[in-house]
């Protein structure tokens, strides 16, 4: 999930939050994104739980591997006449089998790809909500960022929030 969080930093880089008026003592500060999508608690909870059904995925992936692999073991025993009449089972048990890996991989991309937008939401919230009670008038990613001072780092602040920490 790390990979896809800075995969989608470019799709934020964009993203400028913006706050009040801008006036003269505009107000500016910079978050980590892929810092506060990894320490975020819900970032920790969505790996586990995604980790756990690719578990069981990879565990029923196996097992049926290995029935294919068996019933093709069984194929090349069967003299030629035999083989010919199971081929057409074999072709079609490989095809289920295709399609259960390719339907499984879909599924697992898509929730995995929900929970990201799910948790990226929730960090703009939080940058939000900080921002407006700070006063800050923009607040950026680190990514586009050149040159950074450290005292304009808001990270640990929103990581807070997000975790419930300091409201």
């Amino acid at each position: 999930m790390k990979k896809i969080a800075v995969l989608l930093c470019g799709a934020i880089i964009g993203a400028v939050l913006l706050t009040g008026n801008a006036q003269a003592a505009d107000k500016f500060a910079y978050i980590d994104l892929s810092r506060t999508f990894s320490e975020y608690n819900k970032t920790k909870g969505y790996d586990k739980t995604l980790s756990d059904k690719e578990k069981v995925y990879t565990d029923e992936r196996d097992k049926k591997v290995a029935e294919l692999k068996a019933f093709q073991d069984k194929l090349s025993l069967l003299n030629d006449k035999e083989r010919e009449a199971k081929g057409g089972e074999l072709q079609n048990k490989v095809k289920d089998f295709q399609e259960y890996d390719r339907s499984k991989q879909a599924d697992l991309r898509k929730e995995q790809d929900e929970k990201m937008k799910e948790i990226l939401k929730d960090i703009e919230a939080a940058v939000k909500k900080y921002s407006e009670k700070e006063g800050y008038t923009m607040v950026l990613n680190d990514r586009v960022l050149v040159y950074q001072i450290p005292s304009m780092d808001i990270t640990s602040q929103i990581i807070a929030i997000l975790n419930g920490g300091k409201k």
